[in-house]
């Protein structure tokens, strides 16, 4: 079996790139049933900075089954993903996800978002059934790993988010932003996030734009602020000097005709939009209209690069825990990987235990009952003595041959696939 880990992130591809391949949360579990043929068992993680699939399989072609997966499925070709795509496997694939879990891997050094985007990609997966033995292991033990950063370091210790990274644009630009009116377009935990951030900061109004208005209503009432639905959008924008842009959409919310039709009627007045969705919520057309400034979520990396620097320390000691998790996780995984090749090696030789012994009980009629039992401990005891440092072996993983190479030739000394008997 192979742990095989295919995907993109904001180091490997420009966003252009990214939101083709993007999976929103409410898509998420529809995009593994398409994905099951492809790769059974798998765990799709998608944020706003990668997507990757993780699969435990036996077949080797993971990458090919899962560029054709993309290429059938979200319309995009092979020629324009394979140059940004990355494929890890087995100890460097776990290395990587617990990385991410510690958000060491994020834009935002250190964010609290990605480990519970980490443990929700399981959750979903194993709704869907697609989660075996193997992802469930790892990812648990990614799940732990990312706790244990953030208790015994100080990699999260006044972590910064995505959403407070396009606050604090805004207000590089806009340094008075208790005289400005932010709208924020979504309501989920990126603009959950986005409020929180723009209400520590002062700034005078605060208006949530979401499709549900429900979960508008609920985000303002709890933050501050106050909602408004999408078709008040437009009017929204006529006065508004700063908006963010988060909503969970496949296609463009935020139009060029929408900023065209306000801008008319403020011209003069200077319009901040900060686009950190995964895909973009805003149309790139609208970056040519006068007096409108847009950022995507690539153009938040200086602000990104600084928080790194200032935590280059905690980056360390985190690392030391994933080292140290890494190896008890890799134990389990040399042990599971020869388990089917020792349990086959186990029961032939009990086989042939077994044969010979009930062979020879027939020469000895004269033996008692409990002549036999002894007889019959002593061979399984001679059994399990010889397999002992084979077995031993095979789990420690402490030798210059790989695990699968190692199977192989258990199979080949003791005859294991040949089918005969013993």
């Amino acid at each position: 079996m192979y742990l095989s880990l295919v995907g993109i992130n904001h180091q490997t591809a420009p966003i252009v790139i990214r939101e083709k391949v993007a999976i929103s949360v409410d898509r998420l579990l529809d995009s593994l049933s398409l994905l099951r043929p492809y790769i059974p068992h798998s765990v799709i993680l998608s944020t706003c900075n990668r997507t990757e699939i993780y699969a435990a399989s036996d077949n080797c072609n993971v990458e090919k089954a899962c560029l054709e997966f993309l290429k059938d499925h979200l319309h995009v070709t092979d020629d324009s993903l394979s140059p940004y795509v990355y494929a890890i496997n087995d100890r460097a694939l776990v290395i990587h996800l617990f990385r991410v879990a510690c958000g060491l891997d994020s834009m935002v050094i250190g964010e609290y978002e990605v480990l519970g985007q980490v443990r929700h990609a399981l959750e979903v997966a194993e709704k869907a059934g697609m989660v075996n033995l193997p992802l469930r292991h790892i990812f648990h033990s990614a799940v732990r790993t990312g706790r244990r950063a953030r208790e015994e370091t100080g990699i999260s210790k006044n972590a910064l988010s995505v959403s407070s990274i396009a606050v604090n644009k805004a207000i590089d630009i806009i340094p008075d932003i208790s005289k400005s009116k932010i709208i924020v377009m979504g309501a989920g935990e990126a603009g959950r996030l986005a409020v929180k951030v723009a209400r520590s900061r002062g700034s005078a109004e605060i208006v949530v734009v979401s499709r549900t208005e429900d979960r508008a209503v609920s985000l303002t009432s709890e933050l501050g602020g106050r909602p408004a639905s999408p078709d008040k959008l437009t009017e929204e924008l006529g006065d508004a000097n700063i908006v963010i842009t988060c909503a969970a959409s496949p296609h463009p919310i935020l139009r060029h005709k929408h900023v065209i039709e306000a801008m008319s009627k403020r011209p003069e007045l200077p319009l901040i939009i900060i686009d950190i969705a995964m895909p973009r919520n805003v149309d790139p057309e609208i970056q040519g209209i006068k007096n409108v400034h847009l950022y995507n979520i690539d153009d938040l990396n200086d602000v990104a690069d600084n928080n790194r620097i200032q935590r280059e320390m905690e980056i360390a000691a985190a690392e030391n825990i994933i080292r140290e998790e890494v190896d008890m996780c890799m134990k389990w995984w040399q042990v599971y990987r020869v388990r089917p090749a020792i349990k086959a090696m186990m029961a032939k030789a009990e086989r042939i235990r077994s044969s010979q012994y009930h062979k020879s009980l027939k020469k000895f009629q004269a033996l008692t009952d409990e002549d036999k039992h002894a007889i019959d401990l002593l061979t399984r005891s001679i059994v399990d003595k010889i397999l002992r440092d084979p077995i031993m072996y095979l789990k420690s993983g402490n030798n210059s041959v790989n695990d699968t190479d190692n199977s192989e030739i258990i199979n080949k000394l003791f005859r294991l696939d040949d089918g005969r008997g013993p």
